[in-house]
């Protein structure tokens, strides 16, 4: 944290403010960071929906909007949340807490989107458990964008990548 100057109050030592930090000080310093030309800065935060989020999932979000916060109570700039479903790894193991299980068991090391919903209410387990990560947060009125694996593969925006 040398390379910035500014003068530490207690709540810049918290673990966010910290990370932030850590980003800023990855282009120069603070002083450095003010001079580039940034439209936005995306911060991104990902889960695999292979069980049903939980706690955990919320948190993963959370600590990386206190991050994103603390970022930009540092440098004045647009930033954006992405929170990204890989929905496209394979089913590791059946989880506990579904309906189901038997029928899920013959889609283990499946794409989560291409498995049944074993609530029967989704078009995949990958979609059922992306909706109710979407619900979750947007109970707390986060602000983020969505962005699942599986649709960036369909629309082919990772093919100039692979």
């Amino acid at each position: 944290m040398a390379k910035i100057n500014v003068k530490f109050h207690d709540e810049l030592k918290a673990w966010p403010f910290v990370e932030a930090f850590k980003i800023i000080n990855k282009f120069g310093g603070l002083h450095n960071f003010k001079k580039l030309d940034k439209k936005c800065i995306i911060f991104e935060t990902g889960y695999g929906p292979s069980g049903l989020p939980h706690i955990g999932t919320f948190g993963e979000v959370v600590r990386t909007i206190m991050v994103q916060h603390s970022f930009t109570s540092l440098v004045d700039c647009n930033t954006k949340l992405i929170t990204f479903s890989d929905d496209m790894d394979g089913l590791r193991k059946v989880p506990e807490n579904v309906p189901n299980k038997e029928m899920l068991k013959q889609y283990l090391g499946k794409p989560l989107t291409s498995i049944p919903d074993p609530f029967e209410k989704f078009e995949s387990f990958g979609h059922h458990n992306n909706a109710k990560l979407r619900y979750f947060l947007d109970q707390f009125e986060l602000n983020y964008e969505f962005v699942s694996s599986t649709e960036k593969y369909k629309s082919g925006s990772f093919d100039t990548i692979l």
